[in-house]
């Protein structure tokens, strides 16, 4: 497939709130090539996730794969490969845990963000299938990160003290976690 161009900050597309997939859309040969695409532009970029409206979709669509070998978040677990149309997150736990976070749209950024530790999201899958999860810790940091892109919102808008935010040159991370 294809590396696509990665949107930034400051670009209309990622304030937008992205338009849901039909099951017949999430089928078509069209939208499982923009899958396939994302794959490559997530791979190619050093992400773990990436939302259509990052490559200028303003569509229901995010990517996520944790790999233990990634060079931007260190102390991170393998997860399988996760393909979410339409998700709908519901907060199972609302007390919060902190990351420093980063996004291929605000390349070069960190900030430290407080999100609920537990949440269930319901989606449709790759193959049009309704699917529900209930994840904790980092991944589920990820995927509410990554719903956010699809609702018009960056992590930045979720920092509680902007002062967190730095270069990820001039900062050291001892663990995922400080």
């Amino acid at each position: 497939m294809s590396v696509r161009e990665i949107i930034k900050m400051g670009n209309p597309v990622l304030r937008e709130i992205a338009e849901d997939f039909s099951p017949k859309e999430i089928l078509s040969e069209e939208t499982q090539s923009l899958v396939e695409d994302m794959w490559d532009s997530m791979e190619a970029a050093g992400g773990i996730g990436l939302a259509a409206p990052q490559i200028g979709i303003s569509k229901q669509l995010a990517v996520i794969r944790l790999q233990e070998q990634s060079e931007r978040y260190p102390d991170m677990k393998d997860s399988e490969d996760f393909v979410i149309f339409n998700p709908k997150i519901t907060v199972l736990d609302e007390t919060e845990q902190g990351f420093w976070e980063g996004c291929l749209s605000i390349p070069g950024l960190r900030g430290y963000v407080e999100r609920p530790r537990n949440i269930r999201v319901d989606y449709l899958d790759e193959d049009a299938k309704p699917k529900s999860i209930e994840i904790d810790e980092f991944l589920a940091t990820v995927f509410q990160h990554e719903i956010d892109h699809l609702i018009g919102r960056l992590y930045v808008d979720r920092m509680k003290d902007i002062t967190t935010l730095t270069y990820e040159d001039e900062m050291v991370l001892e663990s995922a976690e400080n």
